[in-house]
């Protein structure tokens, strides 16, 4: 019996996680480090939308010389195989949902990591499997104005945040990219300044770029309601800018890391248990 049949066929007590299997339908280069992938199919019947702007899911990722087609037995697999064959997810933001699609914005770095290949090779009719959708973070609409931070990374999220806000909502995005090949162009409200800050590659010396920013605003009067995603330490030098010197309360801010320099993702997730991955201590 080869691999791929013993993987299909061995028995699995536990019980599965719900997965969504979807097929490419179409795919668009956005500015020089940006794909647009569109998922629909069949599948997209059993995904509810969940009305976040910063929802996201998790794609699942098996080695393609195991020959096994979605929806997966994760367990069985995560048991069955060695470490460097089993199942890994990365997590992205649904830029859109459409009619018949979701839509993934994914950051392309030639051939490195696992997203972003794919991304940028996928067909008509791939196949992908799924989990999600999880978020956590809409506009507040009681807010006096609105602060939306964030790197390529949360690019996405910021964008669907600012198509969602009212045409007469106030505030400040600040995006930081590596520079002006990456701008995209985004719906925003006349009272909402967009503006994009250059990085190049990030380093450890370009960790405060978006923390610097924030402390050079001219902070407008009123209840802020913020969003601030992105590398982790520079999450951290945003967190005490808006905690430590703004004294924000932490209903008024979502914050959290979604990647962190010089990790893979499989590692930065097991960092969140550790003392160097933690943004905000539980509350009391």
């Amino acid at each position: 019996m080869s691999t791929a049949e013993r993987l299909r066929t061995d028995p699995d007590p536990r019980p599965a996680r719900p997965q969504h299997v979807l097929e490419v339908l179409s795919t668009e280069r956005l500015g020089a480090r940006m794909v647009r992938v569109r998922l629909g199919g069949e599948g997209l019947a059993t995904f509810a939308p969940n009305g976040w702007t910063d929802a996201y899911v998790k794609l699942l990722f098996v080695a393609q010389e195991l020959g096994l087609e979605p929806p997966y037995d994760l367990a069985h697999l995560r048991a069955s195989l060695s470490p460097e064959q089993r199942p890994v997810t990365r997590t992205y933001t649904v830029r859109a949902v459409e009619e018949a699609a979701i839509v993934l914005d994914v950051v392309v770095h030639g051939d490195a990591g696992l997203a972003g290949p794919w991304a940028a090779s996928a067909r008509p009719g791939d196949r992908i499997a799924l989990h999600g959708p999880g978020g956590g973070y809409a506009p507040d609409a009681s807010a006096d104005w609105h602060l939306l931070v964030g790197d390529e990374s949360a690019l996405p999220a910021i964008a669907a945040a600012l198509e969602a806000l009212p045409a007469d909502a106030r505030g400040v995005a600040l995006v930081e990219v590596h520079d002006a090949d990456d701008e995209l162009t985004i719906a925003h409200p006349a009272g909402v300044d967009l503006r994009w800050l250059h990085r190049g590659e990030p380093a450890p010396e370009t960790v405060r770029t978006l923390a610097d920013a924030v402390a050079a605003l001219e902070w407008p009067e009123g209840r802020v309601h913020a969003f601030v995603h992105g590398e982790r330490e520079s999450v951290k030098a945003l967190r005490d800018e808006l905690f430590a010197r703004r004294g924000l309360a932490r209903a008024q801010v979502s914050i959290s890391g979604y990647w962190a320099q010089g990790r893979t993702e499989d590692r930065f997730q097991a960092e969140k248990r550790e003392p160097i991955g933690v943004i905000l201590p539980p509350e009391a």
